[in-house]
């Protein structure tokens, strides 16, 4: 791997785990919903410009319709959903939950597009979703903890999130296919700013948010979504789409050591063994991980 394409690689993950941090200082002030709709907003106020620089403006007004549903169903959605989950269990543990976005979208290409998976993917399916299985079980009490959310709930949307990654990718290949990636990107802020401002405004917080809430939720919305996505999209085209995706494996790593020094978060051994079942299975799920062929020499 080239050495610009290597940064570009670890930076991305290292951003890309930050978010849940910030997302951790914003949410507990704002709430889920405003929190992921100020997200979204900064990050559409940030690309537009970017969109306009570039010409693509005419584009987004011709495909605005299917842009801002997907931008709904693939950040929206996702974002208030995980924005919830870590009111009530750690950031590390939903790194680790959305590291089964690429898992997901395998099975749903599959029952979807009828993209049928290998025997190999398939058995990556089994194991990805048996470390799932593990990792819900261990907190799959529906009882409200001391924040008044119950752990259960909590993780149920951080799997429902990654559904919701899962279907929009797979629209995206159907619906919106060819469309240049800064206006894919730029509409679905947009349209996901517009799918939560109503929900927002009215579960806005009576008491106005601190600095450290706004700053947590501009960063969010600045480099972990509007400068993510375009190291994101520079790397497919630097290194193609399966490296790329071999960044959701990097994520959670990350996320789990910003959320053990900067929140004191514990991380136990059955999360990191969890985390491994998990990544093990969605890297062979999505075949960047092959496993080796034996075959019998005839004499």
């Amino acid at each position: 791997m080239p050495i610009a394409v290597l940064i570009d690689f670890i930076l991305l993950s290292a951003i890309w785990g930050a978010s849940f941090l910030f997302m951790r200082f914003a949410v507990v002030e704002f709430g889920a919903l405003p929190a992921a709709a100020v997200r979204v907003a900064i990050a559409s106020a940030f690309l537009l410009p970017l969109l306009a620089w570039r010409g693509q403006l005419p584009q987004l007004r011709q495909h605005w319709k299917g842009v801002f549903a997907i931008g709904v169903l693939n950040s929206g959605i996702p974002f208030a959903l995980f924005a919830f989950a870590l009111l009530s269990i750690t950031t590390g543990l939903s790194a680790i939950l959305n590291a089964t976005v690429p898992l997901f979208g395998a099975l749903v290409a599959w029952l979807w597009l009828k993209d049928r998976p290998t025997g190999t993917r398939m058995l990556g399916l089994a194991i990805g979703f048996a470390g799932v299985a593990m990792l819900a079980w261990d907190k799959a009490t529906f009882r409200a903890d001391a924040g008044g959310i119950a752990p259960g709930w909590a993780v149920l949307a951080c799997l429902v999130a990654t559904i919701c990654y899962a279907f929009a990718a797979s629209a995206t290949k159907r619906y919106l296919s060819g469309l240049p990636p800064l206006l894919l990107a730029t509409g679905s802020q947009a349209g996901a700013t517009l799918g939560l401002a109503l929900p927002a405004l009215w579960l806005w917080p009576a008491q106005t948010p601190g600095p450290q809430a706004w700053l947590g939720v501009a960063i969010a919305g600045v480099l972990c979504t509007g400068i993510a996505y375009i190291i994101y999209f520079r790397l497919i085209e630097r290194a193609g789409p399966a490296r790329a995706l071999a960044v959701t494996f990097m994520v959670p790593a990350f996320a789990v050591l910003y959320g053990s020094v900067f929140l004191g978060e514990a991380v136990t051994p059955w999360m990191l063994l969890c985390g491994g079942v998990i990544v093990f299975g969605t890297a062979l799920s999505t075949g960047l991980l092959r496993l080796p062929t034996w075959r019998v020499q005839k004499t």
